[in-house]
């Protein structure tokens, strides 16, 4: 089908196939995201029945490291932060790119529509037109 499309709209469509690939690629990254959060919220949470007094460790790369109850608790708090930024960036992201689909569907629906329905539909040049 799309061979028979002007070269406008077949170009549209390949640009929404593109929103649809960042579309998904978004919507992994957000998930990604969250489950990290929800990780580090539970961590946090997790935080407050401990004695401050206890040995904490971090991980760093692939080995722990002791820390401090305070500064264990002060980077949680900082990738919480960071990390409800980033999900709130993905909710910003996610919703131009749908935008930005739509405008373009709506864009290509008025390009097919107002090919086909001008006057004397299609004109010669149209399918069937020529031979070999």
């Amino acid at each position: 089908m799309q061979g028979s499309l002007p070269p406008e709209a077949q170009e549209k469509i390949e640009e929404l196939q593109d929103l649809q690939e960042q579309a998904q690629q978004l919507a992994e990254q957000k998930q990604s995201t969250q489950t990290s959060l929800t990780e580090a919220k539970a961590a946090l949470d997790a935080m407050e029945d401990i004695d401050e007094d206890s040995t904490m460790y971090r991980e760093v790369g692939e080995i722990l490291v002791e820390t401090d109850y305070d500064t264990a608790f002060d980077d949680l708090e900082e990738k919480v932060d960071t990390l409800e930024l980033r999900a709130e960036r993905f909710d910003s992201q996610e919703e131009k790119v749908q935008q930005q689909f739509e405008d373009l569907q709506e864009e290509l629906q008025q390009m097919l529509q107002g090919g086909a329905g001008g006057p004397g539909g299609m004109g010669p040049g149209g399918p069937g037109a020529g031979g070999a």
